[in-house]
């Protein structure tokens, strides 16, 4: 006889079904037992689970700084490995063995509606660079330039043909699971694909602001563990019972603090603040501009005679540093918020389980996608320069076919002409 708790005997059961075993990172539930005062402080494990996690942290930080140092095409590499992991995820989330089995092929649809996707976010935010890249040779020139002007034609075709797909593999009896499935396939190329897709377009202005906002929440979220390890005593919020108002506020002040701090030693780095205006992995040489300048401050009055230092060198981007790491330490946490309460409702402790200590790549990417899109509509709104400059008008001359940039050339030699009479 098995003495499994989570069998239960067809005597037991009155509808005579066999209850299956729970999934490894499900969390069962005691209704006996309340969790929310369960704080980190007082766990037992405390110590193994701390070791654990920062193992794998250091491995992380490792790997992420080494596709830092190699470039613009490996963080997009990596963005896109991520994004597939955390689809991966969600999708096995949803999915039950049984009426898969009987939907062949139906898996492959939802994969069709995520590439799809890619497809044209990417090609939304890397058309000027993909042109630039092949601008030497004509033929692929001119494919590319045709891929571009009717890539929001051909994104929209492929959708409808998988809109068409699950329509014709609509079963009798499984209607429910199959737009369940359809809707949740949207969900997740909504809130997991578009929000994360903005931090390559970061990536492209300039590593900086990948590097910058992504760092803050990682330094957020340990410092948060940290703060909440030692001291944390107050709950903070009832959906993560192991977060705490000490670790928060301590977060808070260590993160924008950090995000001061960080903006001056990566500003003043040409591989991280230079745009990437095409898809090569050459190095990158430019004009930093104004924003990434240093500004000498003279100290206060007040300052005491034995400090070291009378004037400091401030980057202007410090200033917006300090927003950034306002908005990681305040609202992006609300991700995670999110991300708890979603996996209450599913009785799940974790997305996954492919890094140890920390659940799955989707547990460690929540609030990292609410920070890219601030970041982005943040650099778009209040750091990205509004003016045509030389540098913006010559790519676009580049994009423009021989017969237009020989128009183009006529045209300002009659522009001077008339200009010099």
């Amino acid at each position: 006889m098995q003495n499994d708790s989570n069998i239960t005997s067809p005597s037991s059961n009155p509808s005579g079904r066999v209850r299956h075993r729970r999934r490894s990172n499900e969390v069962p539930i005691d209704p006996n037992r309340s969790n929310e005062g369960h704080l980190l402080v007082d766990d037992q494990n405390k110590y193994k689970s701390m070791r654990i996690r920062a193992h794998s942290s250091v491995w992380m930080i490792g790997g992420f700084a080494f596709i830092i140092y190699m470039g613009h095409l490996y963080i997009w590499a990596m963005i896109v490995v991520i994004q597939i992991i955390m689809a991966k995820e969600l999708f096995t989330l949803m999915m039950r063995a049984h009426e898969s089995r009987r939907l062949p092929g139906f898996r492959l649809l939802n994969w069709h509606f995520f590439f799809t996707a890619m497809l044209f976010a990417y090609g939304r935010f890397l058309s000027r660079q993909l042109v630039n890249t092949v601008s030497s040779d004509n033929f692929l020139y001119q494919f590319v330039s045709g891929l571009i002007k009717y890539q929001m034609f051909i994104c929209y075709f492929l959708y409808i043909a998988g809109f068409v797909w699950f329509i014709l593999t609509l079963k009798a009896k499984m209607y429910k699971y199959q737009f369940g499935q359809y809707a949740w396939t949207h969900m997740i190329l909504f809130v997991v694909f578009a929000q994360s897709s903005f931090t390559v377009a970061n990536i492209f202005e300039g590593i900086f602001w990948f590097l910058l906002p992504a760092s803050l929440i990682v330094i957020n979220d340990i410092a948060a563990y940290i703060f909440g390890f030692f001291f944390g005593r107050t709950p903070l919020i009832k959906l993560s019972p192991k977060k705490t108002w000490e670790g928060f506020i301590g977060a808070s002040v260590a993160t924008i603090f950090s995000a001061f701090v960080l903006a001056n030693v990566l500003g003043r780095y040409q591989w991280l603040t230079c745009p990437r205006k095409d898809l090569s992995t050459a190095w990158l040489h430019c004009d930093p501009g104004l924003m990434f300048k240093p500004e000498n401050y003279s100290l206060p009055g007040w300052v005491p005679p034995w400090f070291p230092w009378k004037v400091v060198s401030i980057l202007p981007v410090q200033w917006h540093a300090l927003a950034l790491g306002l908005f990681a330490s305040i609202i992006a946490p609300f991700g995670g918020f999110f991300a708890s309460g979603f996996k209450r409702a599913f009785n799940i402790k974790d997305f996954g389980d492919s890094i140890p200590g920390h659940g799955g790549i989707t547990d460690r990417m929540d609030c990292q996608m609410v920070m890219a899109v601030f970041a982005y509509i943040y650099h778009q709104s209040f750091v990205m320069q509004r003016s045509y400059s030389v540098e913006m008008v010559l790519d676009q001359i580049r994009n423009l076919s021989f017969e237009d940039q020989q128009f183009l050339f006529m045209e300002l030699g009659k522009f001077f002409e008339y200009a010099g009479t």
